[in-house]
């Protein structure tokens, strides 16, 4: 039996290694950002943000996260941040940012993508 975090490490490394060379800086620097943005603003207004942008590379990773925390597609993942109460939100939250925080190595040591980009 695999931890939650070797199950996102897993998941996590394949999404990224297929990652086009046109959005990997762009994906790569979401990743770094995208758990900030949560932790100062919520999780919902976060994803509502990162979607409304309408960049390929955000939807991307908004799909891979859906897809690691085991929603059909990121609308069913904005849709249950936005309707759930308290505890589950805290929970989905802490799902987000531990999956996040791969999405974070994996664009330094895959995609070449540093915090500052």
């Amino acid at each position: 039996m695999r931890t939650r975090n070797q199950e996102y490490a897993a998941q996590i490394f394949e999404q990224v290694t297929q990652v086009s060379e046109e959005e990997r800086k762009k994906y790569g620097s979401l990743a770094h950002r995208l758990p900030v943005l949560i932790r100062t603003a919520g999780l919902a207004q976060a994803l509502a943000f990162v979607d409304a942008r309408g960049k390929e590379p955000g939807k991307r990773l908004l799909n891979d996260l859906a897809t690691v925390l085991r929603f059909e597609d990121k609308d069913k993942l904005l849709e249950r941040s936005r309707q759930a109460e308290l505890p589950e939100y805290m929970c989905l939250t802490r799902d987000v940012l531990g999956a996040l925080a791969w999405y974070k190595r994996f664009a330094q040591s895959v995609l070449g993508v540093d915090a500052g980009a």
